[in-house]
């Protein structure tokens, strides 16, 4: 008797069952080329920027070419504009304003991009000395500095420096008479009219703009500290380097990057500069201590108003700064600082 034995029966079960292929949805060809998909992306972005910055600003060079008055401001019937091409700019350059603002503009930006740079590195350095804790500490108490607006600060250090009641001549005055003569030439400093002379209203401003821009310095600086190895600083220190060798081997290059980002928005920053000038110098009054920016509000808002003018200093202002700005950082990628 034969005996048929199923292959079911000897493996003690059904046979399993063949895996089903899951079916994918046909795949819809894309209407759009791959190449213009980043574009499209990066449109909305555009737009804002247009419409924020590019606009404005070429509104500002149209109405340099104008002469633009009480005329043309009426909400009733404004007149349009005249055209009068480059008179504007004509005028710029043979004014009496224009060399002293403009020496202005570039002696106040280098020595306050100066002292900023060396101020917020030194704090930088500091800051990475300390404990994780008293960091924190200080950088939060810095950055309250920075964060406050340049009305605030130009308020704060005007009462500071305030002739009859500021802070400043009080504590010079504490100082020994004889001491005070020594550094200052002057042991007497009651009613010290800080803002009656251009040299000391600059010398409160750079304070003023000092004070609140070193603590974006020092915690860019601390960032680029913590991304150095320690094992390279250890290095150093078993080889006996001084700790301004060792910034200067080391630190320096390694940051390098960092330092020529900050410099080109320092310039930024400090080439334009208007409120706290304004406020320290009380208003448009005291015409020598006129910058560009100061000489630009002062020529569009005057009585008669002449906003076309203030329109051609404000291009001619933003026209250095990009020319100032092209060559520092053209000389960076020349030296490959920033790849």
């Amino acid at each position: 008797m034969t005996t048929h034995t199923s292959t079911a029966s000897r493996g003690g079960g059904n046979p399993p069952a063949p895996a089903r292929r899951l079916r994918q949805p046909p795949r819809r060809p894309s209407r759009l080329p791959d190449w213009i998909v980043p574009y499209l992306l990066l449109l909305p972005g555009l737009l804002v920027i247009g419409g924020l910055l590019l606009y404005p600003l070429y509104r500002v060079i149209d109405m340099s070419f104008h002469k633009v008055g009480l005329a043309q401001l009426k909400a009733i019937n404004p007149r349009p504009a005249e055209f009068v091409g480059l008179d504007n700019y004509a005028h710029i350059f043979e004014s009496d304003l224009f060399w002293p603002s403009l020496r202005n503009t570039i002696l106040f930006a280098a020595a306050a991009v100066t002292l900023t740079l060396v101020v917020g590195t030194l704090v930088g350095l500091l800051l990475n000395k300390l404990g994780k804790k008293m960091s924190m500490f200080v950088i939060v108490g810095i950055m309250a500095a920075w964060a406050t607006p340049p009305t605030a600060q130009a308020i704060v250090w005007k009462w500071l420096f305030d002739s009859d009641a500021g802070v400043v001549n009080w504590a010079l005055n504490l100082l020994p008479d004889w001491l005070s003569t020594l550094v200052f030439g002057r042991a007497d400093w009651s009613g010290q009219p800080w803002f009656n002379d251009t040299i000391t209203l600059y010398l409160v401003l750079i304070i003023t703009v000092v004070w609140a821009s070193f603590p974006f310095i020092a915690v860019s600086v601390l960032a680029g500290l913590k991304s150095i190895p320690s094992e390279m600083y250890e290095a150093a220190q078993m080889d006996g380097s001084s700790p301004f060798t060792t910034f200067r081997k080391i630190t320096f290059p390694l940051l390098k990057p960092v330092f020529s980002v900050l410099v080109v928005l320092s310039i930024i920053w400090d080439f334009k500069v208007f409120t706290q000038l304004y406020l320290l110098n009380g208003g448009t009054v005291n015409r020598d201590a006129f910058n560009l920016s100061l000489w630009s509000y002062a020529e569009a808002f005057s009585n008669p108003p002449k906003m076309g003018l203030g329109a051609a200093i404000a291009v001619v202002l933003t026209g250095i700064l990009l020319v100032i700005t092209f060559v520092y950082v053209r000389q960076i990628v020349k030296t490959e600082d920033v790849r």
